[in-house]
């Protein structure tokens, strides 16, 4: 994470906002697991797969997949090897040719100046490089010394096509993009425009945006159909009502993202006792195109039970300052207790509303 690289303060972590210290922490349930994590991998591990050739198939994706101390391996090895390879073979030519021997003035060698294979080696390295130190070279003595020279030089940019562009996708990868994105550490639930809405907050630590920016939201939870079937990670999309009331989003300043809880909503029959009973997962999908190289990223997260604060809302980050909107991203992940109903939206909608608001703030006080 940046933090870890010295970029940007702790409070500023994915998984470490800074947040309202009277709030009340959760501590995630035991043994459960979850299919997203906070800093958006997925935790999710593949076993018994019998067809492994098909990773080979796609040998530049699977390149760049690896870990970089793999794929520096993998870089330095193909090198080395295709030197030592060709080093053999200069050497097998000078050895089959006579070259290897001491001859007179007249006698003419496929390569000059090759008498071990340690001279063999270096001339490898010279024509695959292109670095001539001009005491080696191919003479026309042998057509097979040019037809080796022309393969080699030929593999030898093949090999550079792959494993320079493997490290410059690597390098440049839209991952690295998201490590800006952040994510409030918890989602809540409070009244908004008189309907309950389950919300986040999103922001951009960078100046450059993210262009044409979409939020998803997903439901991941254990369901079982009519016929009894058992769904262990179904997962369900749910609608949200973005602020500039589109798909896309304007990231220029963090943003509340909510999802009104209608009936279509998969929170529609839970109540805050309810929500702490379930077993289920909220996923948060951020995509986009990085504003300077164009690359489409996405950053992730979820919000199991014990992250969704009920009754709470998030305080405004943004302010106007000299003629200049400013953001106080210490503020990012505060939160504050608002008078929400103590029920679920389908049991507020079926007692008219907002009049439950007021039986919640007599209770509260």
């Amino acid at each position: 994470m940046l933090s870890r690289k010295g970029l940007i303060p702790e409070d500023y972590l994915l998984t470490r906002l800074a947040e309202d210290v009277l709030q009340p922490k959760f501590k995630a349930k035991q043994g459960k697991a979850r299919f997203v994590g906070k800093n958006g991998t997925c935790n999710v591990a593949h076993t018994n797969i019998r067809e492994q050739g098909r990773f080979l198939q796609d040998v530049f994706t699977t390149l760049v997949d690896l870990k970089w101390i793999h794929t520096l391996i993998i870089f330095t090895m193909s090198f080395l090897c295709s030197w030592l390879l060709f080093g053999m073979i200069w050497w097998l030519v000078a050895f089959a040719h006579g070259d290897l021997d001491q001859k007179g003035d007249g006698f003419v060698p496929c390569v000059t100046d090759i008498h071990s294979f340690s001279s063999a080696f270096l001339f490898s390295i010279e024509v695959q490089v292109t670095i001539g130190f001009g005491g080696r070279m191919v003479t026309e003595e042998c057509v097979s010394a040019i037809i080796i020279l022309i393969v080699q030089n030929i593999v030898g940019l093949v090999i550079n096509a792959i494993m320079l562009g493997c490290i410059f996708m690597k390098t440049a990868q839209a991952n690295r993009r998201a490590e800006t994105l952040i994510f409030s550490k918890h989602a809540v639930v409070s009244l908004r425009n008189s309907r309950l809405c389950f919300m986040i907050r999103i922001g951009d630590l960078r100046k450059s945006m993210i262009i044409s920016a979409t939020v998803r939201m997903q439901v991941v939870r254990r369901t079982s159909t009519e016929e009894g079937e058992v769904v262990p990670l179904d997962q369900i999309d749910i609608h949200m009502d973005n602020p500039v009331g589109t798909n896309g989003i304007f990231l220029v300043s963090p943003l509340i993202i909510s999802h009104v809880i209608d009936k279509s909503s998969p929170l529609y029959e839970l109540s805050p006792s309810d929500l702490q009973q379930q077993d289920l997962e909220i996923i948060v999908v951020l995509e986009g195109v990085v504003e300077t190289t164009g690359i489409t990223t996405q950053a992730r997260t979820s919000y199991v039970s014990e992250e969704i604060l009920w009754g709470q809302r998030f305080v405004p980050t943004v302010s106007e300052e000299d003629g200049m909107y400013a953001v106080d991203y210490s503020k990012f992940g505060n939160t504050v207790r608002v008078p929400t109903p103590s029920c679920s939206a389908k049991q507020l909608e079926e007692t008219g509303g907002i009049p439950l608001l007021g039986s919640a703030r007599g209770q509260g006080r």
